[in-house]
């Protein structure tokens, strides 16, 4: 027995060490951490528990049959994030370059079988080089089978992908089923084609980061979530993400203590917003005063910055926040912000996250571009976004609310639980100049001071259908509050919420704006 004990500890040994030092010493010089030291990273201390760490290929032809490292280049398993059982797979780039073949698939398969079962978030770290070329189509195989898993796990498990390295052609398409995805700068890059095959087809000159590095994909394609520096802050993060999930779409995520009390008066939001409509100010503020101990974590951060998307607690409970940005093309919703938004939506209401609405938006982005780019069904991914969640929806109306934006943006009549207005509230269908124009043209042609006329009825208008409680009176709002105490009435409200039930119609699944 302990010459077996002796060579199973040699072997296991062996297989955690990797190929050989010089491997490792590779990885570390080009700034990446082995799977090993990420997945210590990302888990409690002691927590982790390897499946499969002895398997290996079983290919044969171009050398391969020379070459059956242990663990076929990834390493699965679970552990534990803030004392909850979470799944992992890592990419071992030492091992064939990550790259995927048959029986580093079916690892996979298996670690995604079993957080489904088990009903636990499923985080995957990925340093890899696609698709194990001397396999042929059966590596090929092996994505669909994950493809198929993420889509079968969307919504019922969060799920979080984490690019520490190269990830081209199929394989890029899994982080894009998940839930979100974290990049770092300078070795982490996603794209379909590389820069070799597009200066081929294209003439374009273009590098590796350029084309899918995560500045770009945080920035200008909106595919990554978050970017980061390095790899120890990135999976801190995820960590704390996970911190504000639940397990799966049948629990809510867990509260946690806060010190900040729920009656405590935001009273430099009186000085924050101005009450003129042209003036800009960052809403993120308006948030942070809000929310507890300022503590938010945004969505998209850096893409689509007309709109805030960002996680956050309210008297110790996760709530996710949706918040037009005055400080960023006046706060109007176009394409972009309309998916980045919708997709937010979608997401917290898969896992019981309330939605707490945050509105100053002057309308749609008019112009030929968003018209042809198709405005029309990208904000309708919003509306349904919107219309199809039931988790608890609260809405607070800031300054303004015009137009088809202020319908999208979780009113009332699209089924907003609650709607609160600050006393600079303009909800109309559309600015009173503007409306103005329209109304009354013919009385503005005629008379003797054009421009004098226009100003009457512009204050005309306002007086009649845009002051402050002309919503509230009609009962399209519930109350007009004071901004200071916005924070006590979320929590108040978000308390009576807790206990929400709300059925959809039976069907196989909605045929959402694509």
């Amino acid at each position: 027995m302990k010459e077996r004990l002796d060579e199973l500890t040699e072997v296991k040994r062996a297989a955690r060490l990797g190929p050989s030092p010089q491997a490792t010493e590779r990885q570390h010089a080009k700034g990446k951490l082995t799977a090993h030291e990420r997945i210590a990273l990302l888990l409690d201390e002691g927590s982790f528990h390897e499946v499969e760490p002895l398997r290996r290929h079983r290919a044969t032809g171009f050398g391969l049959e020379d070459k059956k490292p242990y663990s076929d280049g990834v390493i699965t398993g679970w552990g534990s994030v803030h004392g909850r059982t979470v799944f992992v797979y890592a990419h071992d780039f030492r091992i064939f370059g990550g790259a995927l073949g048959e029986a580093h698939a079916q690892k996979i398969h298996k670690i995604m079988d079993m957080a489904i079962a088990a009903g636990a978030p499923l985080v995957s770290l990925n340093d890899g080089a696609g698709a194990r070329i001397q396999e042929g189509v059966t590596a090929l195989a092996g994505y669909g089978g994950i493809f198929q898993r993420n889509t079968r796990a969307s919504g019922v498990i969060p799920q979080i992908s984490v690019m520490l390295g190269p990830c081209a052609g199929g394989a890029a398409y899994s982080p894009a089923l998940t839930d979100f995805v974290f990049m770092v700068r300078g070795t982490s890059q996603m794209f379909i084609t590389g820069p070799d095959v597009v200066r081929a087809v294209t003439g374009e000159q273009v590098s590796q980061d350029g084309l899918g590095g995560a500045d770009v994909h945080a920035e200008v394609s909106g595919v990554a979530h978050f970017a980061y520096d390095d790899e120890q802050t990135c999976l801190e993060e995820v960590r704390y993400l996970l911190s504000l999930l639940p397990q799966n779409n049948r629990e809510t995520p867990p509260p946690q203590v806060t010190e900040d009390p729920v009656d405590r008066r935001g009273e430099s939001l009186h000085t924050l917003v101005p009450a003129d409509g042209n003036r800009p100010y960052d809403m993120r503020t308006v948030i942070e005063e809000i929310v507890d101990d300022g503590t938010h974590l945004e969505v998209h951060e850096r893409w689509a910055t007309n709109v805030i998307c960002t996680v956050a607690r309210l008297d110790g409970h996760t709530v996710g926040i949706v918040a037009n940005q005055p400080q960023s093309m006046a706060g109007v919703l176009d394409i972009a912000s309309s998916e980045k938004a919708a997709g937010f939506v979608q997401m917290c209401d898969s896992f019981n996250i309330p939605i707490v609405t945050l509105l100053d938006v002057p309308g749609f982005l008019p112009g030929v571009d968003q018209e042809h780019g198709g405005i029309i069904r990208h904000g309708a991914k919003l509306l349904y976004a919107y219309c199809n969640a039931t988790v608890p929806r609260i809405q607070v109306i800031l300054r303004k609310a015009y137009g088809g934006a202020y319908i999208v943006m979780d009113s009332r009549s699209v089924g907003a639980d609650l709607s609160y207005a600050w006393p600079t509230n303009e909800i109309a269908v559309m600015g009173a100049e503007g409306a103005a124009n329209v109304i009354f043209r013919r009385q503005i042609q005629a008379a003797d001071d054009p421009e004098a006329m226009r100003q009457r009825m512009v204050k005309e208008y306002k007086a009649e259908l845009m002051h402050p409680y002309y919503a509230a009176e009609r009962g399209l709002v519930d109350d007009v509050i004071e901004p200071a105490d916005t924070r006590q009435v979320l929590i108040r409200s978000l308390h009576m919420l807790r206990t929400k039930h709300a059925d959809l119609p039976m069907r196989k699944h909605g045929n959402p704006p694509q």
